[in-house]
C-alpha cells in the first residue's frame, strides 16, 4: 500500500503538459498565455481532486486549473488581508491582541487558484523553516496571546515528528489555551489522516482543525472516514468555504450542509457525526459534517 508520500508524489498532476495529456489540447486553445499564468503561483492538484473532477471548468477545475483571467488583474491587493504589515517576526502574524497566526510550512497538497497567501505559498524562502525560533520566542514573550492559529502551506504536510516537535514546543507556553490548524487535507489528501497522526495530536488538546471543503462532491468517503479518525480523537473540525471559488450557487452551498434524508428518524447517538469533542468544554459535542 502507498504512503500518502508517495501518492502525492507520483499521482498528482504538477504540470500543465500532465493536465493536458489527461484533459486533452482542445480544452487548451492558448496554452502559451495559460503557462504564462501558471507561472504566477505554483501548480499541483492531488489525487483526490484530479479523481473529482468530472470535465474541465467544473466547479472541482475551477479551484485549481489556472485561468487566463489571472493574467488580468488591473487592481488590487497583493496581500489583501496586510499579514505582512502585522508581522513582528518572520512566520508571525499578530493583528489582533489575543491571537496570533504562525506560519509553519509552505508547501500544500493542491494549490488553490484562489489563495490569498499566493504570495509566498510554494516558496521556502518566503516561510523560511529555519526561522521557527524567533516565532517560538515571540510567542514565549506575548503573554497577551491566547489562542495560535498553524497555517501555511498546509501544516499537515509535515511529518509526524515535525508536527508533534512544534505543537509540544506550543503547549509548553503557559498562558496558550487554544491550537488550531487550518488545514486542507481532509479533503485534498485524507490519507494523511492516519491514527498515528490522530495519536499524536489528541495528546494536546485544546486543538481544532479549520478546514475547508468548497463542494459536496469533495466529501468522498476517505475525507469522511479521516473525519472521523479526527472525531474519534476528539477533534473538532470545523469548515470554511469559498462559494467564488468554485462557482456554487446558493443552492449547491445548501445541499454541502444538509444532512442527508433518510426514510426514518436517526439517533446521531455514537455516531460519528456526534462524538463527543476533547476540545470543548464538558460535555459538549463535536459535528464533522
Amino acid at each position: 500500500m502507498e504512503s500518502w508520500q508517495e501518492l502525492l508524489r507520483k499521482r498528482s498532476l504538477a504540470s500543465l503538459d500532465a493536465l493536458v495529456a489527461k484533459f486533452g489540447a482542445e480544452h487548451f486553445p492558448d496554452l502559451d498565455r495559460l503557462r504564462e499564468a501558471a507561472r504566477n503561483f505554483e501548480f499541483r492538484i492531488a489525487p483526490a481532486m484530479v479523481d473529482l473532477i468530472k470535465s474541465p471548468g467544473d466547479p472541482i477545475w475551477r479551484q485549481y486549473v489556472p485561468d487566463l483571467q489571472e493574467l488580468e488583474v488591473h487592481d488590487g491587493l497583493v496581500d489583501s488581508l496586510a499579514e505582512d504589515a502585522h508581522s513582528p517576526v518572520p512566520n508571525i502574524t499578530h493583528r489582533y491582541p489575543d491571537r496570533a497566526l504562525f506560519l509553519v510550512s509552505p508547501v500544500c497538497a493542491s494549490y488553490c487558484r484562489f489563495c490569498t497567501r499566493r504570495r509566498k505559498v510554494g516558496d521556502p524562502s518566503k516561510i523560511p523553516m529555519s526561522q521557527l525560533e524567533s516565532a517560538f520566542r515571540y510567542l514565549e514573550q506575548h503573554s497577551e496571546i491566547r489562542d495560535v492559529i498553524l497555517s501555511g502551506g498546509d501544516p499537515l504536510l509535515l511529518s509526524d515528528r515535525r508536527i508533534e516537535d512544534i505543537l509540544k514546543r506550543l503547549r509548553a507556553i503557559p498562558h496558550l489555551e487554544v491550537l488550531r490548524i487550518g488545514s486542507r487535507i481532509p479533503c485534498h489528501l485524507p490519507e494523511r489522516i492516519t491514527p498515528e497522526l490522530c495519536g499524536i495530536l489528541k495528546q494536546y488538546h485544546p486543538l481544532y482543525i479549520n478546514t475547508h471543503f468548497n463542494h459536496p462532491d469533495e466529501l468522498t468517503p476517505a475525507a469522511v472516514k479521516g473525519l472521523g479518525l479526527l472525531a474519534d480523537a476528539g477533534i473538532c473540525s470545523c469548515s470554511g468555504c469559498s462559494r467564488r471559488a468554485s462557482g456554487r450557487t446558493t443552492s449547491t452551498c445548501a445541499i454541502r450542509w444538509r444532512a442527508p434524508s433518510t426514510s426514518a428518524p436517526r439517533s446521531r447517538r455514537g455516531s460519528r457525526s456526534s462524538r463527543r469533542c476533547g476540545a470543548g468544554p464538558p460535555g459538549s459535542r463535536c459535528r464533522t459534517s
